[in-house]
């Protein structure tokens, strides 16, 4: 099992690295270009829309595992700033100010800065010394 695992793991953290990447990416549809529908996405220039901004092109580019620790690491700061700024202020408790997935993301994108994309990302199919 111990075998299985250590051959499966290095797999599972492009899994990781893509479906966290996509659910951000997601995100940043929405508030950029309003898909999927929302209630119009926040002002042109806002915080939050150039928050948008970052999850549309650095979550694609997350997603697609290029520049996977850069992205990730930039995000990880994204992220902590969305709480601070928007959650925290409303209450210290995540899961009563609404900050539980931008704590979340915070921390699986700064394990991947530091992890690196896997196997299944661009860097490594472009053969960067540090996947």
């Amino acid at each position: 099992m111990r075998a299985l695992s250590n051959q499966l793991a290095p797999y599972l953290l492009s899994l990781l690295r893509a479906v966290s990447a996509l659910v951000l990416f997601s995100y940043g549809t929405q508030k950029v270009i309003g898909f999927p529908a929302s209630d119009g996405g926040p002002p042109i220039g806002s915080l939050p829309w150039i928050a948008g901004l970052f999850e549309l092109v650095l979550g694609f580019a997350l997603l697609v595992g290029f520049k996977s620790r850069l992205s990730a690491f930039i995000l990880s700061g994204v992220m902590a700033s969305a709480y601070f700024l928007r959650h925290a202020p409303q209450g210290f408790y995540p899961a009563q100010n609404g900050g539980t997935a931008a704590i979340i993301f915070c921390f699986v994108f700064l394990y991947l800065a530091a992890a690196g994309g896997g196997p299944v990302s661009v860097d490594a199919a472009r053969g960067d010394a540090k996947v």
